[in-house]
Order: structure tokens, then C-alpha cells, then sequence
């Protein structure tokens, strides 16, 4: 009788778009739902890449003029608007979109993290990576920042996973290399591109310490344009690409959901064209989609659980 009253309650509760109690579980093997979006799963690509710009909010950029070319990429591709970072510092959300944890909050860290990242997932499953980081002083280089790279915007330098593996270091290049990768159709399965602080929105140009914020914002909208629109006109992109843009966290003074709200952009021939998702959504649920997009192995820490984003793609 309790097994025929629970099925009839939880069929009530579903039919009315209520949530069950754990109690519906036993309920002829009835089960609660799997974390993964309702409106579509995230395809696969084969080149899947992910570009994090620095330190503004979502209002500072959408809609700012200063930002034409990354705002006509908003209006075409997907746009998430209720996307937030997990914290203030850079660092702590730069491991979040890697490991699905904070790690630390300190950006002059320099130790090795163990933790379960995104290039062990994507080695495990034999995919190709590399992080392409503009400034950085040579191939394999895991020795902290020498202005204008900031070695904590580039998470990959971290894991030990890379850091004690001759071979994997190797994948640590610098920007420079991403043009001939893509013009020798040599891209990898994941590229994490790591523009220099003056052209993230983090510094000034020239590097001087006061700019106008606007001046930070055309700076690096000017160097998307350069970079970025050869990547979308690609025949390896248009045939299986995938490009998410994301801002790491908000102003100091934007503590909302801890980093601040944020833009994040999903451009992709496979994207829904200038579709605006309501979402809730946080840097754990871009690695998600990540490790979804380029069928890595496993999700690191906090992605197992976080909201799928399926909805942005047709």
C-alpha cells in the first residue's frame, strides 16, 4: 500500500510540476533528476576553446560601446545574463573554471596543485590541449609573472599533472603559436587562450596604472577582433567549434553570489542564434560544459553538480 500511495503522490507532484521528497525514490524505481539541463544536452565539438577577460561586470560591458565587436558576438551567439564569478580574487576563479574548486585566493601562489583539473580529464580520454598565453617567456614556462603575463590567469601552468610531465609542459605556449596552429588546421581538442594584462580590460595600455575604463575595454575589444574573428571564419571552427568568452570576476566592489556578476558568451555555428539565457549559472557550470564539449573524461570538483547549459545549443 505505501509503495501505491507514494507513486500516486509523486505522479501527482510531477503532473503539477512540483518537486518530490526523497521519500518518491522508492516509488517503482522512480529517481531524481539527473543535473543536466532539461532542454538539451551539450554536443560535442572538436575544437573547443575557452578566452577569460579580466575584472568588469556585465553591465560595464554589454551594451557599452567601447565593446563593439564583443557585443555583436553577444547579439549573434548566446549570451548568459545572470552568470556570476565565485569570488574575488583572479586566481580562485580561474581554478574554478579548471578544477571546480577555488584552491586559494591568492594570486602571488605559486605552488603545484594535485587536484583533479581539466587537462588530466581531457588526457584520460586521449584529447589534445594546449594554453596559449600571450606574453609568456617561452615554452613551458611555470615561473610566475613577468609583466604583461600574469602566470595566475593561466591556471594550466599550476597542475602537476603538467608541471611534472616534459611532455605536457610542452602545451604551455605562447600566443604567438595559436595563428600557426590554426593556419596548419593543428588546433588541439582544447585551447585556453590567455591574453596579457593590458589587453584582458585588466591594465591600461602600455601598462600604466590610470586609464580611462573605457580605453581598457576598446583595447581589448580592438584585440579580440584581431585574434578572434580569423578563428571564426575558419573552416575548422565552422565545422566544429566552440568558443566561450568570459569574464573571470566583477568589480572589488561587486560581492554578489561572491565574484560579482559577469557576461559569459557561447559562440558556435551549434549555438542558438542571439539566444539570452536567464539562468543562474557560475564558473563551475562553464567547466562543465567543457568537459561536455570535448568529452573529457570525468568532471573535477564542484562541475559533477553544477548546472548544465544545454540550453544554448540547437
Amino acid at each position: 500500500m505505501r509503495s501505491a500511495y507514494l507513486y500516486l503522490v509523486c505522479s501527482f507532484a510531477i503532473f503539477f510540476g512540483l518537486v518530490c521528497s526523497s521519500g518518491c525514490s522508492g516509488a517503482r524505481g522512480m529517481s531524481a533528476p539527473a543535473p543536466a539541463s532539461a532542454q538539451g544536452a551539450v554536443p560535442q565539438f572538436g575544437h573547443v576553446v575557452l578566452l577569460v577577460e579580466e575584472n568588469h561586470s556585465y553591465a560595464s560591458v554589454i551594451g557599452n560601446s567601447a565593446m563593439p565587436y564583443l557585443n555583436s558576438l553577444a547579439k549573434r551567439y548566446g549570451l548568459a545574463t545572470n552568470y556570476y564569478a565565485d569570488i574575488h580574487q583572479s586566481i580562485g576563479n580561474y581554478f574554478m573554471l579548471t578544477t571546480g574548486q577555488l584552491i586559494t585566493t591568492d594570486d602571488s601562489f605559486t605552488g603545484t596543485v594535485d587536484a583533479d583539473n581539466l587537462a588530466r580529464e581531457l588526457l584520460a580520454a586521449g584529447k589534445t590541449w594546449k594554453a596559449y598565453a600571450e606574453s609568456l617567456p617561452s615554452v613551458g614556462y611555470t615561473g610566475g609573472d613577468v609583466y604583461p603575463y600574469f602566470e595566475h590567469h593561466n591556471p594550466f601552468s599550476y597542475f602537476s599533472d603538467v608541471r611534472n610531465s616534459s611532455a605536457q609542459l610542452q602545451n604551455l605556449v605562447p600566443f604567438t603559436q595559436f595563428a600557426v596552429d590554426l593556419g596548419n588546421n593543428q588546433l588541439p581538442n582544447f585551447s585556453f587562450i590567455v591574453p596579457n594584462a593590458e589587453h584582458d580590460a585588466h591594465d591600461c595600455p602600455g601598462g600604466g596604472p590610470q586609464c580611462d575604463d573605457g580605453l581598457r575595454l576598446s583595447t581589448a575589444d580592438q584585440w579580440l577582433q584581431a585574434n578572434i574573428a580569423p578563428l571564426l571564419a575558419s573552416s575548422t571552427f565552422q565545422k566544429d567549434g566552440l568558443l566561450v568568452i568570459v569574464f573571470d570576476e566583477s568589480f572589488d566592489i561587486d560581492m554578489a553570489n561572491g565574484g560579482g556578476h559577469v557576461p559569459l558568451l557561447v559562440i558556435s555555428p551549434r549555438a542558438k542564434p542571439g539566444y539570452q539565457s536567464t539562468t543562474f549559472y557560475q564558473h563551475q557550470s562553464t567547466l562543465r560544459m567543457l568537459i561536455e564539449a570535448t568529452g573529457a573524461k570525468a568532471f573535477p570538483g564542484a562541475s559533477s553538480s553544477a548546472p548544465d547549459m544545454g540550453e544554448f545549443f540547437r
